[in-house]
């Protein structure tokens, strides 16, 4: 299956009903509108599945063309080809990690791994992480730490950071982290942020409950 969903087999039905029940930040909630109408046109211009659509919304005279059509007036074809993107989100750089040692990450630029989707199919299997491990020369828990690492980052809007927090909290792993309480983990995320001021401010309710529903979406791949 790989690092990220295959957009191919999500059909243009599917990810309506997946807008109807989803949960949105405030900025994308007009995705939510006119649903039935805005993807009936999709699937009579011949749209089949969602990733025939985001190659359709990136071609700029097919985006012009369909900004014209009365129901996606505004900014809507904008949101939806964001919201699209972020299922595929841009892989972590090895580097961006601060908890892992500088010598590993050495290590591993040498052998041309500088970012989470490099390092994911070198990780899956328990036999290919020790192969990784006896070929740089890291230690076998610092490969486990970059394998869940890498795992987190597959997560819509999980930066290096965020992955950082949600191993130490021990939801560690994509499966933890779909079967987690979304309250429980809301609090214990941003207590960890306010007592290692971490950043300004905090992760609201509906982001965590957006990261677990991502979360759920990603095939589970990876053998712990």
């Amino acid at each position: 299956m790989g690092y990220y969903i295959d957009l191919g087999k999500i059909t243009i039905d599917d990810y309506k009903t997946k807008l109807q029940s989803a949960y949105l930040p405030p900025s994308r909630m007009v995705l939510k509108e006119k649903l039935d109408e805005r993807f009936e046109y999709f699937k009579n211009i011949g749209i089949k599945n969602v990733k025939e659509l985001v190659q359709l919304l990136k071609k700029k005279e097919k985006f012009a063309e369909l900004s014209k059509v009365e129901c996606f007036s505004g900014d809507y074809l904008t949101i939806l080809l964001r919201e699209l993107k972020s299922i595929l989100p841009k892989p972590n750089k090895i580097a961006d990690f601060t908890e892992i040692a500088k010598d590993a990450i050495s290590k591993l630029e040498k052998t041309g791994i500088t970012n989470t989707q490099k390092l994911y199919d070198k990780v899956i299997k328990k036999s290919d992480r020790k192969n990784l491990a006896d070929s740089t020369g890291i230690d076998d828990q610092e490969i486990l730490q970059l394998t869940q690492l890498t795992d987190l980052s597959r997560i819509k809007w999980v930066g290096a950071t965020y992955a950082q927090i949600l191993y130490n909290l021990g939801a560690d792993t994509v499966e933890k982290v779909t079967n987690s309480d979304p309250v429980d983990l809301h609090v214990r995320i941003n207590q960890m942020i306010k007592e290692k001021n971490i950043f300004k401010g905090s992760i609201g309710l509906n982001d965590v409950k957006i990261l677990i529903e991502s979360a759920g979406e990603l095939p589970l791949e990876i053998e712990y």
